[in-house]
């Protein structure tokens, strides 16, 4: 069986969702040649427009890691009603009978439950001889009416809804409920809104208002009946309990940091720190973790010079046993570097105790690759990715390396998106995100704004000052607010709320936070009081802009808290970014896979 994800396509802003939407195009042109042209032709204006159509339209696809869609379904919400319209779910041709459909009523199921709506509505051809009397088109509308009955959907009794409009046309469609397994009647008062909403909505101008009235005046059972189970044997499927992998943060992660390890005292950039992180955040549910993949040298040269990537590979490659640390900075004539390897590792370096070894470049670059991999999920439709790295990168500038960081992981990341629309940096670690501000200094399409301790007090010490705003082309892209040594959690979220305001007012297609946990109380590095609550409530904020976001971390050197605080943070970035939609059930049940896939819309526009 071809292997397949399935995932929500929020907007047609990246290119990856553009050839979603066109091949789903496709596939309702060839599946339901029934339909109107405006099914397919006007879907992209759905999903940006749901006034307009009076729905909110959420497409879903089933796609494989090409890009290529095996299946979609279309799902219409109507939020001051509280309930969902499944409009189509198929496969594509050669591809029914995989299990795609099935997987997509399945997902479909559970986005509905976090809308927290009523129940599932949709139209199926009838299976009774007196309105389907062709038997092959009947025993088809058999098969899938079983299939919805396995999840405890069916049609709706005692009511005239599959009335013909026209007398005398055949295969009128049911209307069918799902209740999603909660076993929760539907009110007569609520089934009529629903079906008024339904038929004036979605089929206006088929549909004359004495027809509605009749139908919606036929719904007099309350709780509405739905027919008895026609097909029994099997136990019918209930949602599952766990967030789908498509709303999960990606999560990026490679063991290969471990190999990088100073082993001397007061050196805390340690391979505890990522273990801290990871025993603290994978039992919550929402990551989903994504294999790296290795991304080419030229993105790493998009944003750090060749000659200072050529002699950081080469002088880790060179060095002995013992870490070589910089000595010789030659600020007197910077133009003429040392020919000794350990002479020019000064020429190269901002500080006294960031240290070469042979290990630092291969963590570095594979750093590098696990940014870039979530960064490449954000292009590929997830809205939020994870790069959980060590070493940190955002000190390291074009030709330089510093304060623990050797390649800008954020900045090359931040480069790759920005071939595909605005980026947006938000460096909320204690000190200074001077590498991203020295790299898109004079660039307009990357807004760089970092939140830190002063550069008075605190390192890089020589930038990070408010008046340092860009320039030229850059002039007023990069922002700095440089906070005093006491900082709480209220006088911190004062500055990220102005920060986060010139986000929005850049207008970014994807955000790139470096996430940096030094500014919590007794961080070793820091000098700031903020608690799991100030990071949760910190993290609510940042998702409240529900943009395409990319978070790489950066410091946090404290293992007792850094788990606590980074497990607040996510939460707070899900929970905001997702309008606090799912809850996370304890039953522990996985996603069952039906084997069916139905192939094709029943409604008053279907053949």
């Amino acid at each position: 069986m071809p292997m397949f994800r399935i995932r929500r396509i929020h907007d047609d802003a990246i290119a990856s969702n553009r050839s979603a939407i066109a091949q789903v195009q496709e596939i309702l042109r060839a599946q339901f040649p029934g339909a109107p042209a405006s099914d397919a032709d006007d879907l992209a204006e759905k999903l940006r427009n749901p006034l307009k159509y009076r729905f909110r339209s959420i497409l879903f696809v089933a796609d494989d890691s090409r890009g290529k869609v095996k299946g979609f379904a279309l799902l219409l919400h109507a939020p001051d009603l509280r309930f969902c319209y499944l409009d189509f779910v198929s496969a594509a041709i050669s591809r029914t009978g995989l299990g795609i459909g099935g997987a997509l009523y399945q997902r479909l199921r559970e986005e509905t439950i976090a809308l927290k709506s009523l129940g599932l509505f949709f139209e199926c051809l009838p299976d009774d001889p007196a309105l389907s009397p062709d038997p092959v088109v009947r025993a088809q509308n058999a098969s899938r009416l079983r299939f919805y009955e396995r999840y405890g959907a069916r049609p709706i009794a005692g009511t005239a809804y599959e009335t013909p409009l026209k007398a005398g046309d055949t295969d009128p469609p049911y209307l069918v409920y799902d209740d999603l397994g909660r076993d929760q009647p539907l009110s007569r008062t609520a089934a009529r809104s629903i079906v008024r909403a339904i038929l004036e909505r979605k089929y206006g101008e088929l549909c004359p208002k004495d027809y509605v009235d009749m139908v919606v005046g036929s719904f007099r059972d309350d709780p509405v009946r739905l027919r008895q189970p026609r097909y029994p044997g099997r136990e019918i499927i209930r949602p599952a309990g766990e967030i789908p992998a498509d709303e999960r943060i990606a999560l990026a992660f490679d063991e290969t940091h471990s190999v990088h390890h100073v082993r001397e005292r007061g050196y805390v950039e340690s391979p505890v720190r990522v273990r801290s992180l990871r025993k603290s955040l994978e039992p919550t549910g929402l990551f989903d973790a994504v294999p790296v993949r290795r991304f080419a040298d030229r993105h790493v040269e998009a944003v750090h010079d060749k000659d200072f990537l050529a002699y950081l590979q080469r002088v880790c490659e060179a060095v002995g046993d013992q870490p070589l640390y910089p000595y010789v900075f030659p600020i007197r004539n910077a133009t003429r570097p040392p020919k000794d390897l350990a002479v020019r590792a000064g020429y190269y370096c901002i500080d006294t105790f960031t240290p070469l070894s042979k290990p630092a470049w291969l963590a570095a670059r594979r750093a590098v690759d696990c940014a870039l991999t979530a960064a490449d999920e954000l292009l590929r439709g997830r809205r939020q990715a994870y790069a959980l790295v060590r070493p940190p990168g955002h000190h390291a500038e074009r030709r330089s390396f510093g304060g623990f960081c050797y390649l800008n992981s954020t900045a090359i990341a931040a480069q790759f998106l920005s071939a595909h629309g605005r980026v947006a940096i938000l460096d909320i670690d204690y000190h200074h995100g001077n590498g991203q501000q020295e790299i898109f200094y004079e660039r307009s399409d990357v807004l760089t704004v970092s939140i830190h301790g002063h550069p008075r007090l605190a390192y890089p010490y020589f930038s990070g000052f408010r008046e340092e705003r860009g320039h030229g082309e850059g002039l007023g892209f990069n922002s700095n607010l440089p906070l005093p040594e006491t900082v709480d959690g209220s006088a911190y979220r004062t500055a990220l709320e102005r920060a986060l305001r010139r986000v929005k007012a850049f207008g970014p297609s994807f955000l790139v936070v470096a996430l940096g946990l030094d500014t919590a109380k007794g961080d070793p590095t820091g000098s700031w009081s903020l608690g799991a609550k100030d990071f949760e409530q910190n993290g609510r904020l940042i998702g409240a802009l529900r943009l395409p976001t990319l978070v790489v971390q950066e410091g946090g050197y404290d293992s007792r808290v850094l788990g606590a605080n980074a497990r607040a943070f996510f939460g707070g970035l899900w929970a905001s970014a997702h309008e606090g939609r799912w809850r996370r059930r304890s039953t522990g049940a996985k996603p069952i896979r039906p084997t069916f896939a139905p192939a094709a819309k029943a409604g008053p526009t279907a053949t």
